[in-house]
């Protein structure tokens, strides 16, 4: 049983990523000795997830360092790294929060010797990708508090270890309950078009021996209206200030469908996804994506030749129909201009 995934590491002055697009198929990791292929690697989602990408930016950004040969352009060549990873995805706060943790590292060090700083980069990496474990753990206990024996939870898209430097966010929480005895079931929306639910959430939870059920996405009403499903937990890519969630398109939907049902919907992130600067979902970025995705399956071409498609990656559910936003703070609730602002001050 693989339940202690590492999808995102360090090793020999290399990266290494496990291949998300292999999976369910095979486990393969990838080992990068250029900072050009984890960039690439998070453009082609062969690492997701916002966690996951920002520590992976992170651990490129100090490979990258390592192949900068003059101390009096090292800032400005990191700059210019960074930039590169900035332009990869959008949506996702968490890669931009790490690109800026990473650089602010470096002008903090400067005075160092070259070789000397391009070694704190790689401690900084590190770190980043040790306190996102860790993190990822005091979310899931915090959250574990809302699950009772016998639950079953809907999710959506994958924020399990996958997509995270380990343990998971939205999956966290249901890991946790089930360490501590509670007996959760899963059922996992399939989540179209890249099926990260029915690939990745499935094959993880089967890892660890968690009954899970794949559906897809059009049957969430039914299964809840058939009173099959407790809650909802879904991981976020950004959190506005007033508490909006940019997450897998999609996930608007099962908030929808849960507030007609009377289900708790809850959002498992850590601070790193909040983005204070962003007043409301409105100024969120949504990532369009290649239609391929949605015409094809597998390579194969299912939609009509010359039609049109719309590829958002992402959707934005409105903070009213949060019932609450799992941190390592704790368990926000609304208002969440407040809660949110107060957690951020206790990071």
């Amino acid at each position: 049983m693989t339940t202690d995934l590492r999808p995102v590491d360090w090793q020999d002055g290399r990266v290494k990523l496990i291949d998300q697009t292999r999976i369910p198929d095979e486990l393969v990791t990838l080992e990068l000795t250029d900072y050009h292929e984890v960039a690439n690697a998070i453009r082609t989602m062969q690492v997701r997830g916002a966690p996951a990408i920002g520590v992976a930016a992170a651990l490129g950004m100090a490979l990258g360092a390592q192949s900068i040969a003059s101390s009096d352009e090292f800032l400005e060549r990191l700059e210019g790294i960074a930039d590169e990873f900035r332009a990869t995805r959008p949506t996702a706060v968490n890669l931009f929060w790490a690109a800026d943790r990473m650089l602010r590292t470096a002008r903090e060090n400067a005075r160092l010797p070259s070789e000397d700083l391009k070694r704190r980069l790689v401690e900084e990496g590190l770190s980043i990708l040790r306190e996102d474990i860790e993190i990822n753990r005091r979310i899931g206990a915090h959250g574990a508090e809302l699950l009772n024996d016998g639950d079953t939870v809907l999710t959506h898209c994958n924020a399990g270890a996958l997509a995270t430097a380990g343990y998971g966010t939205a999956l966290g929480l249901i890991r946790a309950a089930t360490e501590s005895g509670k007996r959760i079931k899963v059922i996992a929306d399939e989540t179209r078009p890249r099926l990260q639910g029915m690939r990745l959430t499935a094959w993880e939870l089967r890892q660890l021996g968690i009954p899970v059920t794949v559906i897809t996405d059009n049957m969430a009403a039914w299964v809840m209206s058939r009173g099959m499903v407790t809650c909802a937990i879904v991981g976020a890519d950004r959190i506005a200030a007033n508490g909006d969630v940019a997450n897998k398109v999609g996930t608007y939907g099962v908030a929808v469908l849960a507030r007609a049902h009377g289900i708790p919907f809850y959002v498992a992130a850590p601070m790193s996804s909040v983005d204070l600067s962003i007043t409301d979902g409105s100024r969120i970025p949504i990532e369009e994506r290649c239609p391929t995705e949605v015409t094809h399956i597998s390579g194969i071409r299912v939609a009509p030749e010359g039609v049109s498609v719309l590829n958002p990656a992402f959707d934005v559910t409105p903070a009213e129909y949060v019932t609450a936003i799992v941190t390592e703070c704790g368990v926000l609730r609304p208002p969440y201009a407040q809660s949110l602002a107060e957690a951020d001050r206790m990071e």
